[in-house]
């Protein structure tokens, strides 16, 4: 190959590079071959400008553009996989926070080597990506200084047919990326003052311990989590006929044990991930959709339902089988005792990201805690987390033991990341048995060790990634309360909530942080 055929054949490169970059979507749906088949008229106004530029100015311009572009490149790249897996674009100002969580995910499920990779990866691949920018869009420039006439002519003909087919031809989506990146940035910034003005306003700050709950008087009030328990896994094709079955007969096996239930759909402040922010709306009645609030959130005196039920009498405790680390915010959410990982004596394996199947969670709470004094406590149960396989059976409460017993069921080898690459109905298959389990678990649980005092309140706290609920599925989440005392329930009924574990279609729909006052409000 001779230099100019090496100059030529590198050049183009750089141009396709450049193209892509500029053309490249920044969320799943639109991530098609049509997207790349149009003329970006961010390229067209670069090469003018290049044009104009002395040569001193565009040899600094046009390594800087390169480098910016290339860091756009990466930011689509940051939206595309938020999109996928949190359906939302990525926050360049509050969702930096969110990428240790990730990092702790892949810890967990494929090992500390997989995780420290997956950051060198990612570290070197953003750097590769800037300089690539940067030297490609140099090289442009100088291609462009050397075939000035011939590419003044081909700019006048693009930007004609530009203007003139402007609908099906032209693009601008980098343009309209970096307006609304610039957009949220702005709304970024503007969001600790927001939040901070919301959270001032605390309708039960002051509410003494003697009007706090007194309609639950003598009851143990159970709030369990049900992790990626979504709208989907009762409404989606695929999904819905297996988990709504479990509600459908675990209604009639709490009936037949004397339980009444009613059930409706909660709107959750994330989707895909970021558990710890919807407990955080669901506990404190503030609105906590990303990492910054659910900081500030922590360091404020806002009373959580713990702490309210903790003021009214109750003994509250938080039973965490996900917590493996020093975890020095729970004492925000008042709890009397906090069950880590550590503390529950699991000595069985791990199903994916879960440490503890949801059985031995609840048969480890039950023994360390439900005793005479009035209880109130909160659960996330963890079996029906990504990657959904492997994933435990049932036992029995009597088998269970120190957990050794699931040794004998297959916890897996494979990385948690190939459920991208399965077939999605596999994965749905396995996030519906996973769900399904949970649910068993929980009637399980009331028949079991349940009583006229019990009060047990389960909701979804997201739903699923998209890849498994479909394009469009929303944030809604079920809940469901379920108890002996008539009493109490009827109390529930202004809220309008469906008869059964299963809340049908056109059951009420609110939003998640209006729980604590509306539940506060009808049990004072």
């Amino acid at each position: 190959m001779t230099f100019a055929t090496r100059r030529t054949a590198l050049t183009a490169l750089a141009a396709v590079l450049v193209l892509l970059a500029l053309l490249a979507p920044s969320d799943v749906d639109s991530l098609t071959p049509a997207a790349f088949l149009r003329l970006p008229v961010e390229a067209l106004l670069a090469v003018v400008l290049v044009l104009v530029l002395p040569e001193r100015a565009r040899r600094v311009v046009a390594p800087a553009g390169g480098a910016v572009l290339g860091v756009l490149l990466v930011a689509k790249a940051l939206d595309i996989g938020f999109d996928a897996v949190l359906h939302r674009p990525f926050d360049l100002v509050l969702d930096w926070p969110l990428l240790a969580p990730a990092v702790d995910y892949v810890d967990v499920t494929a090992g500390r080597f997989a995780a420290v990779s997956a950051v060198v990866a990612a570290v070197l691949l953003t750097g590769a990506v800037v300089v690539l920018m940067a030297r490609s869009a140099a090289r442009l420039s100088t291609a462009v200084d050397r075939h000035r006439p011939v590419v003044t002519r081909v700019v006048a003909v693009l930007t004609t047919v530009s203007i003139t087919l402007a609908a099906p031809v032209a693009s601008h989506s980098t343009a309209a990326f970096v307006y609304d990146q610039a957009q949220r940035v702005q709304a970024g910034l503007r969001d600790r003052a927001d939040f901070a003005a919301e959270s001032a306003v605390d309708p039960f700050a002051g509410t003494k311990a003697d009007e706090l709950l007194t309609s639950l008087r003598g009851k143990d009030v159970v709030v369990a989590f049900v992790e990626s328990y979504g709208r989907s896994a009762v409404e989606h094709p695929d999904m819905a006929p297996h988990v709504t079955s479990v509600l459908d007969a675990g209604t009639r096996r709490l009936a037949a044990a004397g339980y009444t239930s009613r059930s409706a759909f909660l709107t959750s402040p994330t989707a895909g991930g970021g558990s710890w922010l919807a407990q955080a709306t669901f506990l404190s009645g503030l609105w906590v959709d990303n990492q910054q609030r659910y900081r500030t959130l922590l360091a404020s005196d806002r009373l959580a339902l713990g702490s309210a039920f903790r003021r009214a009498g109750w003994r509250s405790v938080g039973v965490m089988p996900g917590i493996t680390k020093a975890w020095p915010e729970g004492g925000f959410f008042g709890y009397d005792r906090i069950y880590a990982f550590d503390d529950l004596g699991y000595h069985g394996p791990r199903f994916g990201y879960a440490t503890t199947p949801d059985e031995f969670t609840l048969a480890r709470f039950q023994q360390l805690e439900r005793a005479d004094e009035p209880l109130m406590a909160v659960i996330p149960l963890l079996s029906s987390h990504a990657p959904w396989s492997p994933a435990p059976t049932t036992v029995g409460w009597q088998n269970l033991g120190d957990g050794s017993v699931f040794h004998s069921m297959a916890s897996g080898e494979a990385p948690a990341e190939d459920m991208f690459g399965r077939d999605p109905a596999l994965v749905r298959a396995d996030y519906a048995r996973t769900v399904e389990y949970s649910l068993n678990t929980l009637v399980s649980y009331v028949e079991t060790y349940g009583d006229d005092d019990l009060v047990l309140v389960f909701l979804g706290d997201h739903q699923p990634a998209p890849f498994v609920t479909g394009p469009d599925a929303g944030r809604d989440v079920p809940i469901t309360i379920v108890t002996r005392d008539q009493t109490a329930l009827d109390r529930t009924a202004p809220w309008g909530w469906t008869d059964g574990l299963r809340p049908t279609p056109d059951a009420p729909v609110r939003p998640m942080n209006t729980f604590r006052d509306q539940f506060l409000s009808t049990f004072r």
